[in-house]
């Protein structure tokens, strides 16, 4: 950043947290402020105990130096494979290599998002504007995951950056409500990673008054973060690994929100009915077993459940109970590379999305030899 901005943090619930993730939550939540992030895939720097810990703070200290700012303000984020040391020397010259090439161009942004990536097949960007007091702020944010994804801070590096002047704390409240619908709603394979973050910095440039607390300026700002972080969770799923389909469960007519987002996450999370959307195959009943074991309160006898995609919809359960429908009808519908699971619970006006997507072969491929 040309200045020094605010800053903000979501991190990995895993109790084994990578180096990076303990760095970094001491910059978030004792500094608050933060300048620059430095980033590097193929190793984790998870598991490496107290050398571990020392490399991030070499990383930061490098990347201070060369920019003038303070190494308690860079961010430090790694993923990769776990339980392996940083080269040190390796990682300070690539530091060193790239402090020239910082730009503000597309270009530029476009490097970086690509070069996060790990097991992701493309590279996950979006950017958008909104008006705070007649001026223009811009959040644009980039993210990598493939696999290792699970909520609870869905296993992904996230970073979120904004031109907008809002303060530390209003910042983290923001990030942290559109967590919980956004990316903590976004599952691939049920497995929580150790470096999961995402880092969201504004440093006030579009020159609009300071946010420092909750009304209209705030809700403004807090729903162009969430079609940020919503598309980005949406790259996420559909590029799981070895995925051919991105599923998008919507549970409506819930009595509150955290029913809507448990019964949404069952259905994404239930490694059958995934199964069964690789093989175009509307076993309906795998949805309705995946809403019933969810931790939550309603009567089963009320749900309706609808699968959906570009090609149409077809009703498969009402009031708890299937119901006739074409096969062949089904068999067009999920052949789609986009399904929607629409259930509507009926008991309420609640209501939240989570995404995830298809099990496969080639996910048993890609994970079988990661490492060697």
């Amino acid at each position: 950043s040309e200045k020094e901005a605010a800053c903000a943090g979501t991190f990995t619930k895993n109790v084994v947290k990578a180096a990076p993730v303990f760095w970094d939550k001491d910059v978030v939540y004792k500094e608050g402020k933060a300048q620059a992030v430095v980033v590097n895939s193929g190793i984790a720097n998870a598991c490496t105990g107290e050398e571990g810990i020392s490399n991030c703070k070499k990383e930061a200290e490098k990347a201070g130096e060369l920019l003038s700012i303070a190494p308690e303000h860079v961010l430090v984020a790694s993923t990769g494979v776990i339980g392996a040391q940083l080269v040190m020397d390796v990682v300070e010259k690539g530091i060193e290599m790239l402090v020239p090439e910082l730009d503000s161009g597309k270009e530029a942004g476009e490097n970086a998002a690509t070069a996060i990536m790990t097991t992701d097949t493309h590279k996950k960007e979006i950017a958008v504007e909104c008006t705070l007091g007649g001026k223009t702020v811009t959040i644009g944010g980039m993210c990598k995951g493939a696999g290792m994804i699970h909520p609870n801070m869905a296993t992904t590096l996230n970073f979120i950056t904004s031109d907008c002047a809002v303060s530390s704390n209003m910042l983290q409240k923001a990030l942290s409500e559109i967590v919980k619908v956004t990316y903590n709603c976004l599952s691939v394979d049920g497995d929580t990673s150790t470096n999961d973050m995402v880092s969201l910095m504004a440093n006030g440039l579009a020159g609009n008054e300071e946010i420092t607390c909750e009304g209209e300026e705030f809700d403004t700002f807090k729903n162009a973060l969430y079609e940020v972080m919503a598309n980005l969770t949406r790259m996420l799923a559909k590029d799981g690994e070895g995925a051919s389909k991105l599923l998008e469960c919507i549970c409506d007519g819930a009595p509150d929100k955290d029913t809507a987002i448990t019964v949404a996450k069952s259905v994404v999370c239930s490694s059958l009915f995934k199964a069964a959307m690789f093989g175009e195959d509307a076993n309906w009943g795998r949805v309705l077993c995946a809403i019933g074991y969810a931790d939550a309160e309603f009567d089963i006898n009320k749900v309706d459940v609808d699968l959906r995609s570009k090609y149409g919809t077809v009703e498969v359960c009402k009031n708890g109970s299937g119901i006739e429908f074409s096969e062949e009808k089904a068999a067009k519908v999920l052949s789609s590379d986009e399904i929607y699971i629409d259930i509507n619970l009926n008991q309420g006006n609640e209501n939240a999305t989570a995404w995830g997507c298809d099990l496969t072969y080639d996910y048993v491929k890609i994970n079988g030899d990661y490492r060697t």
